[in-house]
């Protein structure tokens, strides 16, 4: 039955019926059937020289091969068509390495490959079937795994509307606890207020009078810093000094540096206002 699709129409007439593929070298015999060369030669091997048709059975003569140029014409427009079809649907139909369409299944493999690749020595010995069966097997696969699936889902979904429940259930116990902490802590806000007060009067007392103590540790610490920064820089300074020069009271600078300590700030007492 001829293909609804026009392009698949075109294919079908482009292609060999011993082959099955797109004709090559396409020739036409006396009853106006048309076969690859290679294929025809194949179908009559022996010296006779009448032979029969493969696909009507009538008797021909083998040197009236006629070559159908116009044929091979179509074979390459039937090509090119497809390969557009193949793209403008995203490129998965086409050989990426020859350009040609994917029509057969490499199973070993499990790629599509084209007539060129099956051909080749990487595929040549592999099994290799035509895409379309490979399809359907893999679709009546993909459509059984489906049952189960469905049925996990099912349960899946059982198991969601449980926990939400559950968790509508442990909202509103949380709620009610919410609002029994709440209540409670409001009686003690009560009694605590004054407390809360009286604390934190003293603790700005105490804040006040660590601040200001903190404070001239500050100055003290950077008076000592600007002491020590300059003299670090005259001792910087006096060696790059020419000899004569660095040795002009260097033993006066050497004390000054071995005399210098530090006065830490004294550490404070106690801590923050306890309750």
């Amino acid at each position: 039955m001829a293909a609804e699709n026009p392009l698949e129409s075109l294919q079908e007439e482009a292609t060999c019926p011993v082959c099955l593929e797109y004709f090559t070298d396409p020739v036409t015999l006396e009853c106006g059937h048309n076969f690859c060369r290679a294929c025809i030669a194949q179908c009559w091997e022996g010296p006779d020289t009448a032979a029969s048709c493969p696909q009507c059975r009538e008797t021909v003569q083998q040197r009236n091969l006629r070559p159908n140029r116009q044929l091979a014409n179509v074979v390459e427009i039937a090509k090119r068509l497809s390969l557009q079809a193949a793209k403008g649907a995203g490129g998965d139909g086409v050989c990426g390495e020859h350009q040609e369409t994917l029509k057969p299944f490499c199973e070993e493999d499990q790629t599509s490959v084209c007539v060129i690749c099956h051909l080749s020595r990487a595929h040549r010995a592999h099994t290799v079937v035509p895409i379309e069966e490979v399809a359907q097997e893999y679709k009546v696969k993909l459509q059984g795994a489906l049952g189960p699936l469905r049925k996990e889902l099912e349960v899946a979904l059982a198991l969601m509307s449980k926990e939400e429940e559950k968790t509508t259930e442990w909202q509103g116990n949380v709620k009610n606890k919410r609002e029994m902490i709440s209540g409670e802590f409001n009686k003690l806000h009560t009694l605590l207020r004054e407390e809360e007060q009286l604390l934190l009067q003293r603790l700005e007392e105490e804040e006040r009078e660590t601040l200001q103590r903190l404070q001239e540790n500050l100055i003290k610490l950077s008076q000592q810093s600007s002491s020590l920064q300059q003299l670090i820089t005259e001792i910087e300074e006096k060696c790059q000094q020419p000899i004569v020069k660095l040795l002009k009271d260097v033993k006066s600078t050497l004390s000054r540096s071995e005399n210098v300590k530090l006065q830490e700030p004294e550490e404070r007492k106690g801590g923050l206002v306890a309750p």
